[in-house]
């Protein structure tokens, strides 16, 4: 049995293995296309009616 002597995988290495140039170009593209995803679904949405459905009537000033 081989040992391995690996460190562990931790966010700094993620981070830092995202950051190198052929990773950079599809995490920057993922991340666009991510936004424009929840973008979408977020125009998609129906709004919530109010019961009343408009402002409160406002009184004139005596």
């Amino acid at each position: 049995m081989t040992e391995d002597k690996s460190p562990p995988r931790t966010f700094k290495g993620l981070l830092r293995w995202a950051m190198t140039p052929p990773q950079a170009w599809g995490v920057y593209l993922l991340a666009i296309l991510l936004v424009w995803l929840l973008s979408f679904y977020a125009g998609t949405l129906k709004p919530k009616k109010t019961p009343e459905g408009g402002p409160p009537p406002v009184m004139a000033p005596r």
